[in-house]
């Protein structure tokens, strides 16, 4: 019988936490099947195809559970009922990701509503290059006074009939929420989305250490982009800030351009976190300007900020971020790799994601060992980004 399998052949690949020289990749039917040395595999084998990249190294396909958008495309878009995830797929396979959550800021009720029903539609009818694996709701129960760059008339106190009517419309598709501790009724959230399999995240916040903690013992185990939106660590007074980096069950979202968290603070977060708990993000959203200067949005990273100078997000994606953290963290570089593969993937619990393991889904970021540019990116077994 005739096999169907795709051979991948680099100088090397991570796993992340292993490195594997002269590798080989074999996927068939969007799993890896066998890893190993490259010698190990036969090039003969009838109905093989041998993708053998010099040069170049893999690890996970990329996993970005906290994005807003991308060149013009915004998630916020699907309220208007504009197509939005197909072409943030598209242009996230450009930059190595295979896995991404669309997330949404606070909007006016039924224009949020509308949106997280518009985007279960693609969600479900599916994506062509990356793969959504769900919805992250940032908002709407968050502290007016850490909102950011949100609408304070989209912010409002904890509403569990609302709550609800989100949960409903999302339709086992909603995968995380950003939520305030410190606010009335956020336990009782915590325990409505647990119940529902999504997964509550502490962000946007002025939180003292005991709201904090009452919403952990509630069963909380991640935080929202640590040190934004959320107060500084002040040596006299604790908060979620501090209860996020020193207490081990929590997860925390880190965004890694060097500007969001200063390196330094970076590195403070590398050595409070223990292994796996620390999950890299890229918080990218679309400028105010993005459809007049479309080239410049899609070829020039930025740092985006509102008129008040206030940071709101940047145009990066990940495949900059790992290497930042490298430098940034002092993190050797398969550590830093699974932040924004293995970690990721097991807090979100996507069991075959996130590894290059025999059994796993065949998701495969490929990068130029000289400048570390994406070259290729492999969803599901398949090849959807090829740069030449």
């Amino acid at each position: 019988m005739v096999k169907n399998r795709t051979l991948f052949l680099l100088d090397y690949c991570l796993t992340p936490y292993d490195k594997i020289t002269s590798c080989g990749i074999l996927c068939e039917k969007g799993k890896i099947i066998a890893t190993g040395g490259a010698s190990a595999f036969a090039m003969d084998e009838e109905g093989l195809e041998v993708i053998a990249l010099k040069n170049a190294y893999a690890i996970p396909g990329l996993i970005d559970s906290h994005i807003h958008g991308i060149g013009i495309t915004d998630s916020a878009d699907a309220a208007k009922g504009t197509p939005t995830l197909s072409e943030m797929s598209r242009l996230l396979a450009r930059h190595g990701v295979t896995t991404f959550c669309p997330t949404l800021v606070s909007l006016p009720e039924k224009d949020m509503l509308a949106a997280v029903d518009n985007l279960v539609r693609e969600i479900e009818t599916g994506c062509s290059y990356a793969d959504t694996c769900g919805i992250h709701l940032e908002g709407p129960f968050l502290n007016p006074n850490k909102r950011g760059s949100q609408k304070a008339e989209n912010i409002r106190p904890v509403d569990l009939g609302f709550a609800r009517e989100l949960i409903a419309a999302g339709r086992h598709h909603i995968r995380l929420m950003t939520f305030a501790p410190e606010l009335a009724d956020s336990v009782k959230l915590v325990e409505l989305l647990l119940e529902n399999g999504i997964i509550p995240s502490m962000g946007h916040s002025e939180a003292t250490e005991k709201e904090t903690l009452d919403c952990v013992e509630a069963g909380v185990r991640r935080c929202t982009y640590v040190f934004n939106g959320m107060p500084a660590l002040n040596h006299r007074e604790v908060s979620l800030t501090t209860v996020a980096l020193t207490d081990d069950r929590i997860s925390v979202e880190l965004i890694a351009d060097g500007i969001h968290v200063l390196p330094r603070m970076m590195d403070l977060v590398h050595r409070s976190k223990p292994r796996g708990k620390l999950i890299g993000i890229s918080n990218s959203v679309v400028p105010s300007d993005a459809a007049e200067r479309r080239d410049e949005v899609e070829s020039a990273p930025r740092i985006i900020r509102s008129a008040d100078g206030k940071i709101i997000g940047s145009t990066l994606t990940l495949e900059h971020s790992w290497h930042h953290l490298v430098r940034y963290a002092n993190m050797p570089v398969e550590e830093a790799a699974a932040c924004f593969t293995l970690n990721p993937a097991k807090d979100l619990g996507l069991i075959t994601r996130g590894e290059i393991f025999p059994g796993r889904r065949a998701d495969l970021t490929i990068f130029d060992t000289e400048t570390h540019q994406v070259r290729m990116t492999v969803s599901r077994g398949n090849v959807v980004y090829r740069k030449d």
